[in-house]
């Protein structure tokens, strides 16, 4: 093999050669020897000699070693990034999974506590017949675990000025007067009977958003309302528990709540930002016990006393029982029902809401025995099916002139 040799034998002192050509240097990769000769007369003794010995395979490996190196080193980076890629989609799965489950369990527990509130309700106003005091005392209940949770940090107690207030006060209004009627018609007809009438909410939603917002309807929604009206007329029509006042009631207490979304829409555009949906609905239970309160009072008076309720003949211990579970479920179904909102849109948490009222209406007429005729569940199915409709042409926007 082939090398080259270098040899230096001179000083480096003063060394300035005045001609290249002193140099002589062949390429470094054939094999030659190169000698630097005394200049002027220096001796080369100052020093010892060098010498360096290269070969073309040696200098050929120093040459490639950097490309090589670099090829290593993309090929980690590459490796590194795709399981870094891998560990993000991996987390991101996990992260999806858990909140597919954590959503499915809110929905349940939203369906159960309102499943288990019509049945105590039901079953307390059959004995109890007034709906006043019964809203009254689940404001109450609902009052006292709002300050449970914000004094044991379960939710952050929130600061709420005078103006902020006053724009909650409205829907406060309308909000006990939707439960208040809500209630009145349990207590007249049946359960199935009351959440049939009650899937009229997005005939008035339409309505009313129309008066008061300008939101005029697509002709695709005003059609989904035929079968909603169509469905609530002919359930009506075969209602064995119907009464007039137990419909009016339902009716009165479709347009409370609605008026509610559309007054949140009108005052609470710019809602602070501690005014979350929690918060709010927290607030608006206070106050509405505030508000029914004294009127409970002037109407109903004090009936919750044991010797009121010995006298009227009733088991004191089981009304009791039965009236603090329907109040504690109504509270729990309406705060998992914001949870529920502040996880989906509006229109996916109306198809919730129309399955629950399909869940509802099944479950009370098995609980409660419910004698329906076949007209009847006609009327009822084409009401929610109505209702579905209207929440799926909801999602279809009018194109823009």
């Amino acid at each position: 093999m082939q090398t080259s040799s270098f040899t230096l034998s001179n000083s480096i002192t003063n060394l300035k050669p005045r001609n290249h050509r002193l140099l002589n240097l062949p390429s470094p990769l054939t094999s030659s020897s190169v000698s630097l000769h005394p200049v002027n007369g220096i001796s080369t003794n100052r020093l010892p000699s060098i010498s360096c010995s290269l070969s073309p395979k040696t200098l050929g490996h120093w040459l490639s070693t950097p490309e090589r190196q670099s090829d290593g080193f993309q090929a980690k980076a590459a490796s590194a990034d795709s399981a870094d890629a891998g560990d993000v989609a991996a987390v991101a799965t996990k992260s999806k999974l858990a909140e597919t489950l954590v959503l499915g369990s809110l929905f349940g527990l939203w369906y159960l506590f309102n499943i288990y509130f019509n049945i105590y309700n039901k079953q307390v106003l059959k004995v109890f017949p007034s709906p006043i005091t019964m809203t009254t005392v689940q404001f109450a209940v609902g009052s006292v675990i709002v300050f449970l949770m914000w004094t044991l940090n379960l939710h952050k107690r929130p600061k709420i000025s005078g103006s902020q207030l006053l724009a909650i006060l409205p829907l406060a209004m309308v909000h006990t007067l939707g439960n208040l009627f809500t209630n009145m018609s349990l207590g007249k007809v049946a359960v199935s009977f009351t959440h049939t009438i009650k899937a009229m909410e997005p005939f008035f939603s339409v309505v009313l958003s129309a008066m008061f917002l300008g939101e005029m309807p697509t002709p695709w929604v005003v059609a989904s309302l035929l079968p909603i009206a169509g469905g609530v007329a002919l359930a009506s029509m075969t209602e064995a528990s119907f009464n007039w006042a137990g419909f009016w009631s339902a009716m009165a207490s479709n347009v409370s709540n609605q008026s509610r979304n559309v007054l949140s829409k009108k005052f609470m555009v710019k809602k602070e930002e501690s005014l979350d949906n929690i918060t709010l609905f927290s607030i608006i239970t206070i106050m509405s016990f505030f508000l029914l309160a004294p009127v409970t009072l002037l109407t109903e008076g004090v009936r919750v006393t044991p010797a009121y309720l010995q006298s009227a003949g009733l088991n004191v211990q089981q009304v009791y029982i039965r009236s603090l579970l329907a109040a504690i479920c109504f509270h729990a179904y309406q705060q998992v029902s914001y949870m529920i909102l502040q996880r989906v849109s509006p229109v996916t948490h109306s198809v919730g809401n129309c399955v629950k009222r399909v869940v509802v209406i099944v479950t009370s007429v098995l609980f409660f025995r419910t004698p329906v005729s076949p007209i009847n569940s006609i009327g009822t199915g084409v009401a929610l099916a109505g209702v579905f409709l209207y929440s799926q042409v909801k999602r279809l926007k009018p194109k823009k002139a």
